[in-house]
């Protein structure tokens, strides 16, 4: 006999819960039905009004079918399902059935309280007016054994699995709000880090562009030099149409890490194009990349591209030194402008600088649990500091 694969076994709830709630709610009235009709159980359910017990017939099996059998739409239709279950309760307790099935009725009550969204107020008032006449009509026709204050505590612990179902639901409630507002949360974080990628993507590209554009205005008079900077255009168009489609892959649930390699790791080209947007720039890295860097890599590439975009935008012609340091513990970045350009000066200090690029910067750096730094240094200019953490999660 070969064994049950375990892949097997661990299918079956799932396909479990494949089937509608009304196949999978139908077992349990069947189970109440199947105990109510073994004879040992006869006479041995719930005793209201001290009716004497009275053998099983053709009635009874109605009641107890009543009772049961209406549990299997208790999530689909509650109001319904305990309709029926105390109509069923009731000709069981005025005939003297007193049978197993009455178990039925905490169930339907919590099942009531658990899953009616609408009117829920309204049907607790008139099942609890139902119930007066039933406990009357119990009380008049019993022997008397049982007082008036029996049937209160009776409808007393009838309430507490309705207040059980309204607890739940109330639980149940609050989790799909905690979750909801989880999932706004993420969402408005996704577009916020998808803006963060846009802006420097396209800030960057788009900066080299107009300089370069710029640029080739004035070099009419020499072909050469025209039709270098008209390639370095092209160029630069090209990549940031790269760029953007390493962007959109972040969209695709496939995405891994392949991607965000092959759109990292590129400082010498990005100092190269900023050099051919007009901007000296002397670059030096040092040190060996640590073997497993996270994010650390991207992150540095990002600091560098944004430092070299607002050093063109704010501060073009002067001369711009990047330092990259690999550590067996992060990458240290250090961007740093000389303030003698045409437009030197901060970004966040300049007539079109906002300084929401930097923001974007700190907090890439802050969740990997780095330091980020930016400021006009002394002597003039602006430098950007980053020290980035290795192995940090992404």
């Amino acid at each position: 006999m070969r064994p049950v694969p375990v892949m097997a076994v661990r299918r079956v709830p799932e396909l479990w819960r494949r089937f509608d709630v009304t196949v999978r709610d139908l077992p349990l009235g069947l189970l109440i039905l199947a105990g109510s009709l073994v004879p040992a159980f006869h006479n041995h359910g719930t005793q209201l009004g001290g009716l004497p017990a009275r053998p099983f017939d053709v009635l009874a099996v109605v009641a107890i079918a009543l009772q049961c059998l209406p549990l299997a739409v208790r999530r689909r239709w509650p109001i319904v399902c305990l309709a029926l279950v105390s109509v069923g309760f009731a000709v069981d307790q005025l005939r003297g059935y007193h049978s197993f099935a009455g178990t039925a009725v905490p169930v339907a009550l919590l099942s009531v309280g658990s899953h009616l969204e609408r009117h829920r107020r309204a049907t607790a008032l008139l099942f609890s007016a139902a119930y007066v006449p039933l406990a009357v009509a119990l009380y008049r026709l019993g022997s008397g054994a049982e007082s008036p204050g029996e049937f209160l505590m009776y409808y007393l612990a009838l309430a507490l699995p309705w207040g059980m179902g309204s607890w739940l639901r109330s639980t149940r409630v609050a989790e799909a709000e905690r979750r909801r507002r989880v999932a706004e949360h993420t969402r408005t974080a996704e577009r916020t880090r998808i803006a963060r990628e846009l802006h420097d993507v396209v800030t960057h590209h788009v900066t080299a562009m107009v300089v370069q554009a710029e640029a080739a205005r004035y070099l009419t008079a020499a072909p050469d030099r025209l039709d270098q900077a008209l390639t370095a255009v092209t160029d630069t168009g090209r990549r940031a149409i790269t760029d953007l489609r390493h962007l959109l892959d972040l969209l695709n649930p496939d995405y891994g890490t392949e991607a965000r390699t092959q759109a990292v790791g590129r400082l010498r080209t990005l100092v190269e194009q900023t050099r051919r947007a007009g901007q000296p720039v002397e670059f030096t890295e040092e040190g060996t990349p640590a073997e497993s860097t996270g994010s650390a890599d991207f992150v540095a590439y990002r600091v560098v591209q944004e430092a070299l975009t607002n050093a063109l935008k704010y501060a073009h012609g002067s001369h711009t030194s990047v330092q990259v340091h690999h550590g067996a513990r992060g990458i240290t970045v250090e961007v740093s402008t000389d303030g003698s350009g045409s437009r030197a000066g901060s970004p966040a200090g300049s007539p079109g600088g906002s300084g929401r690029g930097l923001a974007g910067l700190r907090e890439r750096v802050d969740v990997l649990g780095g330091d980020f730094s930016a400021g006009v240094r002394t002597g003039g200019g602006f430098v950007v500091r980053a020290r980035i953490p290795a192995r940090s999660p992404s």
